[in-house]
């Protein structure tokens, strides 16, 4: 079983593993608060077009507390409530095992999801073969997957400062938020919700657009009509994680 987000990491394995076990594989994607539309979207999509075994689970990450209070390990909460679910549904088909898009480079990022995988027995084939980003994604497209150069993404609790509750509100904000930005023609990018602040994190190149009176109007004009009442642009530009730059101010707890 894989545990298939629509992301060029899950696409490509879940690809592969069809390839090589046929009807032995089934990807199975997440249905969550925390999760884009637009991910549901691209992976039904992949799926239809390489045409695997592909099913969809709800998951209630935000019915638990842990969750909802985002601490510096809400990842683990997340993982645990999905892993949960894809090994009691791989019992059920009687899959011996669910495996994950994890990859080399993600070794050296704060990921406390990776607890929740151990606990769980997921494996992680594309880290155990040491394929990285740029690997998979040469793979990914050598497969023919046209989503092969598609920016990495993350679930939307990920743009809510630890320590801030995550709530279905706040989530549909920021997916909002977001899906202004790339109808505008944005592709890397973060929107951070500070409350009544967006911080947009942009990719360095493309902030000349951000700041072009008319593209700035309409962002701003846009962000305000759902509920912000500052947007800012963060000079530093987009950056993986960049909420956990605050944990090396202080232990994690």
């Amino acid at each position: 079983m894989i545990a298939f987000s629509g992301g060029v990491d899950s696409a490509y394995l879940a690809i592969a593993a069809a390839e090589v076990l046929r009807d032995r594989a089934l990807a199975v994607t997440a249905d969550s608060p925390s999760y884009p539309d637009s991910h549901r979207r691209l992976a039904l999509s992949i799926a239809n077009d390489f045409g695997f075994a592909h099913e969809v689970v709800h998951t209630d990450e935000l019915e638990r507390p842990e969750y909802r209070a985002n601490p510096a390990n809400r990842c683990y909460y997340c993982k645990d409530e999905l892993y949960s679910r894809l090994t009691s549904l791989a019992a059920e088909r009687s899959l011996a095992v669910v495996i994950d898009g994890n990859n080399a480079d993600d070794r050296g990022d704060y990921r406390p999801g990776r607890q929740a995988a151990r606990e769980h027995g997921v494996r992680s084939p594309l880290d155990e073969a040491d394929l990285t980003k740029d690997e998979i994604r040469e793979l990914a497209r050598a497969a023919g997957l046209e989503s092969w150069n598609e920016p990495a993404s993350a679930c939307l609790s990920s743009r809510i400062p630890y320590g801030t509750e995550v709530s279905d509100e706040k989530l549909r904000q920021i997916e909002q938020a977001e899906t202004v930005l790339r109808e505008l023609g944005f592709r890397i990018f973060r929107v951070r919700h500070h409350d009544t602040v967006a911080r947009l994190e942009i990719a360095r190149s493309e902030m000349p657009r951000a700041l072009d009176p008319e593209i700035n109007t309409q962002l701003v004009s846009a962000l305000k009509a759902l509920g912000y009442q500052y947007v800012s642009l963060d000079l530093q530009g987009y950056r993986l994680g960049s909420l956990n730059e605050a944990l090396r101010l202080r232990p994690v707890s």
